[in-house]
């Protein structure tokens, strides 16, 4: 899928495949030509990718190429065991999580898993989990507490799903009780938004220690398309909701509402996979070393107190 930004930039490396493909097929000496272009290439790509609009990390966020929750977690772990059900109702395919071995330290990895396809997109229901996802979750994270197991959260969802049976079994208080119970467990949790992170279905595994943002990812109460049609009455706005809604990573954390940004390789994360993957990892392990010095108890008070300041104000 081409963004409508990376056109020039892709017409540039189509040019520049030809004039290899020329050096090639004859003698032609155009050793210099490529050398220039390739400059040229990829100061374009710093130049587009340094000065991107929110909306268009937006889309970047839900390129379809782009990492997913198993990618990372496949790509980080050894040993990794899946595991199934919220023992109430049923399997979520939506959300995803299980045991894995990021060198040589057990973690806890859980998150929100989209599709490649149309039927993996049925399957996983489009990364929008029902209750029993979230109540699976918490049932893994207490797995994760009662064996002092640290726990990794990776975020990556258009919202909780909202149909009528999601809200019959309880969405709003799968919900609400993820928050509640993520702020009392006494191992540390390392949050990452690697793609959409919309409203209640990205908060309820959003509550950590640490919580950290992918460079074209976003974080709101509500998507730019949402937002634009319930203030306008129209998609059309999109790109406007997104300024106002001032949702990167960069604007989350000068607002201080996440504590650190994850540079992804220059393109996007769909660029170069493996890069993406180690610094996901790289973040992990650092973050982890800190928060295992740290004892229990001021583990969960420096939790909550970090979630109480945010949106604090003064009057003058």
């Amino acid at each position: 899928m081409l963004l409508e930004f990376e056109k020039p930039i892709v017409e540039l490396e189509e040019k520049l495949a030809g004039m290899k493909a020329l050096a090639q097929e004859s003698d032609a000496d155009v050793e210099e030509a490529i050398k220039t272009l390739e400059k040229k290439i990829e100061k374009l790509k710093k130049d587009t990718f340094k000065n991107l609009t929110r909306w268009q990390r937006v889309q970047l966020s839900r390129h379809p190429d782009r990492p997913y929750t198993l990618d990372y977690i496949y790509g980080m772990t050894t040993d990794f065991i899946e595991l199934h059900g919220d023992r109430s109702v049923r399997d979520d395919k939506a959300m995803v999580g299980g045991l894995g071995v990021i060198d040589g330290q057990t973690f806890m990895l859980i998150g929100q898993q989209k599709g490649r396809n149309t039927k993996q997109r049925q399957m996983r229901n489009f990364g929008m989990a029902n209750p029993e996802g979230y109540r699976k979750a918490l049932r893994l994270m207490y797995l994760a507490n009662k064996f002092n197991i640290p726990i990794v959260t990776l975020i990556d969802t258009p919202g909780a799903f909202p149909g009528i049976e999601a809200e019959e079994r309880g969405q709003g208080e799968a919900i609400a009780r993820n928050l509640k119970e993520m702020f009392m467990l006494d191992v540390p949790i390392l949050v990452i938004v690697i793609g959409e992170g919309a409203s209640g279905g990205a908060l309820g595994i959003g509550i950590g220690d640490r919580v950290l943002m992918m460079e074209n990812t976003w974080y709101s109460v509500i998507s730019p398309e949402s937002c634009s049609s319930i203030l306008w009455r129209s998609w059309e706005y999109k790109e406007q909701a997104a300024e106002a809604l001032k949702l990167t990573a960069r604007d989350m954390l000068e607002k201080g509402l996440i504590d650190g940004i994850i540079e992804e390789p220059l393109g996007g994360a769909h660029t170069d996979m493996q890069a993406a993957v180690n610094a996901v990892k790289k973040a992990i392990l650092e973050h982890h070393k800190e928060l295992a010095k740290i004892k229990p108890d001021k583990l969960k008070d420096a939790r909550i107190n970090k979630f109480v300041k945010m949106g604090v104000f003064n009057e003058a």
